[in-house]
């Protein structure tokens, strides 16, 4: 089974402004690759933290074009100014890059989604068949309107839907309703990433095992991409794996490899070697 992680950091910019991060100032390519191969995972898509380091993408175009068969890019650019709308068309010419991930967490971007600042974003990246991944948790209801107008728009709702990794247990799936509702849009998809941190109770992490079956009956095998976002994990990476393929009795093997990898790189279209 090939294990592809869907979301990790790299950096050299000095420490995370995310304290939920690790506190070091770089995470370089061949630290990740080390922890990758200890964790038994085959390759991973990097999504710069360019809100604490400016030359996140760049780094990450780097390490992608030294590992093509294990590491790709969802990057970013600045959604208001208005020379960023001349950068969709041609994203996908430098290495690595399959696609767009946004987080508009920082004070002037937090209403981005919902005041018409990155409206012209929607209808670029279909016509690119630029993926976009969002941390969504605040405007699920827009991504609906955006799913529903946008049909051949490729969507990727991170994190589970959740908020911040301050809110444990069951009050960390207060939205998990809303996030629901999309999956009645093929072009939705969700990211598995970060599942630990919404449990205060130590590995397996059993009070959230019933969440993950909801998010899996509503969204499929198919549209359900496992992943970490390790360097705020509170366990292992392994224990990041194995959480799904061990501890989750109701996948199937077929299940496992969709979720494991195999749906997420067809999402992306990133053709990786087979194991």
């Amino acid at each position: 089974m090939q294990i592809v992680d869907a979301q990790v950091h790299i950096w050299a910019g000095g420490k995370p402004s995310n304290p939920n991060h690790r506190q070091v100032p770089a995470f370089t390519n061949d630290e990740l690759l080390k922890e990758m191969d200890a964790a038994g995972v085959d390759a991973a898509v990097i999504h710069p933290p360019t809100s604490w380091d400016p030359n996140a993408n760049e780094q990450a175009i780097e390490a992608a074009r030294q590992h093509p068969d294990r590491l790709a890019i969802l990057g970013n650019f600045p959604l208001d100014r208005p020379e960023s709308r001349a950068l969709v068309d041609g994203w996908k010419q430098r290495p690595g890059r399959l696609g767009l991930r946004f987080t508009c967490l920082q004070p002037h971007q937090k209403t981005w989604p919902t005041d018409g600042t990155i409206d012209w974003l929607w209808p670029a990246a279909e016509r690119a068949e630029l993926p976009i991944a969002l941390l969504a948790f605040g405007f699920l209801p827009k991504l609906a309107q955006v799913a529903e107008r946008h049909p051949r728009l490729r969507l990727i709702i991170d994190h589970l839907g959740r908020s911040s990794p301050a809110m444990k247990d069951d009050a960390a799936w207060a939205t998990l309703p809303d996030m629901l509702a999309l999956a009645k849009h093929p072009n939705v998809a969700i990211k598995a990433t970060g599942a630990p941190s919404y449990s205060s109770q130590p590995y397996p992490f059993r009070n959230i095992h019933g969440y993950l079956r909801q998010i899996y009956d509503a969204f499929g095998p198919e549209r359900m991409f496992w992943g970490t976002d390790i360097t705020r994990m509170p366990c292992s990476w392994r224990q990041c794996v194995t959480l799904f393929t061990e501890e989750l009795p109701w996948l199937s093997a077929r299940d496992k490899e969709l979720i494991m990898g195999r749906a997420l790189c067809a999402w992306l279209h990133w053709k990786l070697p087979r194991p």
